[in-house]
């Protein structure tokens, strides 16, 4: 019987994930079909209950829905328990397991990104949404001494920092009000600077200004293209990533989890590849809405995550 396996969230239309995944799963032999579920919050629950069912192997979880599935499911692992995000869930007979791959395509970007040298101790995040939530427990993880959060929303990015408060104790976590000036002061404090935001994912959109950026910074940001910031931060000879790897080995996480075996990254890239020619873009749908207050400034990342998450 042919297993499937779905990316639940709102929107789900133009996902880079359906075509990365599928390819996949085909280039294995595996039987396994990837869906877009598109899920409004209100049908959140009755979409997690269909997955205990034997047909699925289980699925992909992104915007608006990584935080609110947690107390749907049986158990987390300890990166999904340690955000309070899940961007994957797994099936044990039928108990659904979530964990959060949004926190290893993040490490293995920020290696790549940092490259032969010391890892830095000090970050900014712009955004704190489930994206956010995993770029900062891998900035912990890593050993980072001083993260500051910028949000639109102060309280969001308050909110972060509470949930964070006890892995962060031995370390100085905080949320700053987005203001450029404030943003400019703390950047010149830095190494490193994250955009978890969707500012940029379409057009010109830049979370900060240009002018604000200092030279030699190593700039991640987790949208799909080459962005405004990343073209800005290239100019002042810093160096820069866009969040592509963060959202394949992400992806390549959750292939395993769900088939226990490697994933066939070639693969998994060369359709990416192909999806973005097309047109595609982000790995949740299109986001929509004002600068620093759209669906994956609620998430993965980013991906919108944003997000690099699904």
């Amino acid at each position: 019987m042919t297993k499937r396996v779905v990316l639940i969230g709102h929107p789900v239309a133009h996902s880079l994930s359906g075509a990365m995944q599928q390819a996949a799963f085909d280039a294995l032999g595996i039987g396994a079909t990837y869906e877009l579920w598109d899920r409004a919050p209100v049908a959140l629950a009755d979409a997690i209950s269909e997955l205990r069912s034997g047909e699925f192997l289980g699925a992909n979880v992104t915007i608006p829905h990584k935080e609110r599935v947690v107390p749907m499911i049986d158990r987390q692992t300890d990166d999904a328990q340690a955000t309070g995000a899940v961007n994957t869930i797994t099936r044990e007979g039928k108990r659904l397991i979530g964990h959060n791959t949004d926190v290893a395509g993040f490490k293995f970007a920020l290696d790549q990104l940092v490259g032969k040298q010391k890892m830095p101790r000090q970050a900014v995040v712009l955004g704190a949404g489930g994206g956010a939530r995993a770029v900062v427990h891998g900035l912990i993880t890593e050993g980072f001494q001083r993260i500051i959060v910028f949000n639109r929303h102060l309280h969001r990015a308050e909110g972060l920092v509470r949930h964070f408060s006890r892995s962060a104790a031995h370390m100085e976590l905080k949320a700053m009000p987005w203001h450029d000036s404030i943003i400019e002061a703390e950047l010149d404090k830095t190494k490193v600077l994250v955009n978890a935001t969707s500012i940029g994912l379409v057009g010109d959109d830049i979370p900060v200004p240009a002018e604000i950026l200092p030279a030699d910074l190593l700039v991640l940001d987790l949208i799909y293209r080459t962005t405004a910031l990343l073209r800005a931060a290239e100019a002042t000879g810093s160096r820069t990533q866009d969040g592509e790897s963060m959202l394949l080995h992400q992806g390549a996480a959750a292939f395993t989890l769900w088939t226990g075996q490697a994933a066939p990254l070639d693969v998994m890239q060369a359709a990416l590849a192909a999806a973005r020619a097309v047109g595609l873009r982000s790995a949740e749908g299109e986001p929509t809405g004002a600068p620093g207050e759209t669906p994956a400034d609620d998430a993965t990342g980013t991906p919108a995550a944003v997000a690099a998450g699904e």
